[in-house]
């Protein structure tokens, strides 16, 4: 296998792939932004709501019973979390097949499941995140190649990298 330990931190396929693709890259520098969005919170937090200042998206924040809220209707931050992963990996999924001229089914989808916890630390609370990867007619190794080099792409998975495990999994 390709991992190495390094400083205290295993390096997997995935990190030195990541690692050659975006070598010398500051993340303290500004990058080029190609589009910006603000969404505000206001209430209780978690019981509360959110929006974005353009008016375009706005919800109703409702704790659900595991967290001793009152279930009511409403979404939670796991919810929307969890919404903007699975759309934002489907599309690097979709960039990243047009880069190696894989077709992807119109079927093709991404689930993502985001729960939330205490961390181990006794510090907090993280979240534990699966996406799970549907991708029809396509031959299981490359759809493999296209998860894992999507992985790469999405701007969620860059920011969650090395801050939480992204477990990947393709569905049967």
């Amino acid at each position: 296998m390709l991992d190495k330990v390094r400083k205290g931190r295993v390096f997997t396929y995935h990190d030195k792939y990541y690692l050659y693709i975006f070598k010398g890259r500051n993340r303290s520098q500004p990058m080029n932004v190609l589009y910006r969005t603000e969404a505000t919170a206001t209430g209780g937090g978690r019981n509360g709501n959110v929006a974005t200042t353009d008016g375009a998206f706005s919800a109703v924040l409702v704790s659900p019973k595991e967290l001793g809220g009152s279930g009511a209707p409403g979404n939670n931050p796991e919810q929307l979390f969890a919404a903007g992963y699975a759309a934002c990996f489907l599309g690097a999924l979709k960039f990243v097949a047009n880069q190696k001229k894989v077709k992807l089914a119109d079927s093709t989808n991404v689930t993502a499941s985001v729960g939330l916890g205490k961390r181990d630390d006794g510090k907090g609370f993280g979240l534990d995140v699966e996406l799970k990867v549907s991708v029809p007619e396509v031959d299981p190794a490359v759809a493999k190649e296209l998860v894992d080099a999507a992985h790469i792409v999405c701007p969620y998975s860059d920011a969650t990298r090395s801050n939480l495990d992204v477990r990947l999994s393709l569905a049967a």
